[in-house]
Formats: structure tokens, C-alpha cells, sequence
């Protein structure tokens, strides 16, 4: 895990390059509305690249993209074009205050009726199983820590790398204020509303030890016909 200080390091160097990168791809290369389904991954990383898929990710050294481009920056897609927008622990290192900037670019690049599926810590479980006293709900990542707070910390913040705490109300609340209805909750790997978009691909890549008591919080919308 690289250093909050080697990422911004990365950023400083890197981010008016990506910048420049994302407009440009967004101006000249990105989908315009066709008979095409559109699907976009952002942060695939390294090992969830989606075949099939448009992947957009920060990292163009080590990670397999499609994109270059900094999230934290307008996505670099045409407006109304995108059938299917997915992220897998993507949203939690973005800056909190950035989140409804985020979900609002989100619902400008869908299609009417076009979906999307967002997966990340899971804080509603979380916090039950910290009142519950289960420290074994909590693993040693990335500190190796006995105690319950310890390890609630590691899972929340993560050695500073995440950056909010996602639960449903939260996301909901800022998606219906970009112009969503009511978001829907998903067991990962098994559960989607949208299995045209969000097929079998997608959810191996989800991994998760107890379905009774995820670890990600998976929620999807759609945005208004």
C-alpha cells in the first residue's frame, strides 16, 4: 500500500496530465449515443479490469486502463451515453465533500434509464458489529490490532486511505439530491436488480467471506426514464 504522501506526491506530478488526458479523451475519443451498450468501470486497478468494459483509472502504470484520468475530476464521458457505470471500492478514497460532485457527474453521464452499481466498506456493518463486540467481524488490515476500536479504525479509515464512511442512508441522501429515487442494497457477488448490465463477470469480481454480514456495501440506482 503506497503512502498517503507517495499519492500525492503521484497527484502533484501527474494531475494536470490526467487532466488534460480526460478532456481530451472526452472531447475526442469518448462514445456519443449509439445502438453500442456503453459500460464504464472506474478504479478497476490492476485485477479487476472487465473485458468488454470502458475502465477508467488514475494509475496508468500499474493498473490496466482503458483511460487515464483522475477521478476526482469530472468523469471524462459525453453526457446521456452510458448504459452501466460500476465502482468497487473506489468512492471511500474520494474526499467526502467530493462525494455528491461525484454522483452528480455520475447521473449527468447516464442514459434515462441507465444504471449504476457503487460497492465499498460497508459502514451500516461496521458499526453493528462494534456494538455487538464482534472483533473477529474485523481483520488485522492493514495494522495487526487486538482490540475492537483497533480494528474498527483499520476498517474505517484504513491507515488514512479512505477518506468517508459509506452507508446506505448516507449515499442515499446525496443521490436523491442529484436527481436518483431510492437506492437499492445488494448482497455482493450474488445479488443485482440489473442483470443485463451488472452480469456474472461483475460479481465474481466481489469477493466476500460471510453474505450474512457483508463486508461491502453494494447499492445501485437508476437514473429516471
Amino acid at each position: 500500500m503506497l503512502s498517503r504522501h507517495a499519492k500525492a506526491a503521484f497527484y502533484t506530478v501527474c494531475g494536470p496530465a490526467m487532466k488534460l488526458n480526460g478532456w481530451m479523451y472526452r472531447q475526442f475519443r469518448a462514445p456519443r449515443n449509439g445502438s453500442d451498450t456503453i459500460r464504464v468501470q472506474l478504479g478497476p486497478g490492476q485485477e479487476h479490469y472487465l473485458e468488454g468494459w470502458l475502465n477508467v483509472d488514475a494509475n496508468a502504470f500499474t493498473a490496466r486502463c482503458d483511460v487515464w484520468a483522475d477521478l476526482r475530476n469530472p468523469l471524462p464521458l459525453r453526457d446521456g451515453t452510458v448504459d452501466a457505470l460500476y465502482s468497487h471500492h473506489v468512492i471511500e478514497h474520494l474526499p467526502d465533500a467530493m462525494l455528491e460532485a461525484h454522483l452528480r457527474d455520475v447521473y449527468r453521464c447516464l442514459k434515462p434509464g441507465g444504471a449504476f452499481r457503487i460497492a465499498g466498506p460497508n459502514g451500516d456493518m461496521a458499526m453493528r458489529k462494534y456494538v455487538e463486540g464482534d472483533s473477529r467481524w474485523f481483520s488485522n488490515f492493514p495494522d495487526r490490532r487486538e482490540s475492537l476500536g483497533g480494528r474498527l479504525t483499520n476498517f474505517i479509515f484504513c491507515r488514512g486511505e479512505h477518506l468517508t464512511i459509506l452507508t446506505h442512508s448516507y449515499l442515499e441522501e446525496i443521490a436523491r439530491r442529484v436527481g436518483f429515487p431510492a437506492l437499492r442494497v445488494c448482497r455482493p457477488t450474488v445479488d443485482t436488480n440489473f442483470p443485463e448490465l451488472f452480469d456474472a463477470q461483475v460479481l465474481a469480481h466481489e469477493h466476500e467471506d460471510t453474505l450474512e454480514a457483508p463486508h461491502t456495501l453494494v447499492v445501485e440506482g437508476q437514473k429516471p426514464r
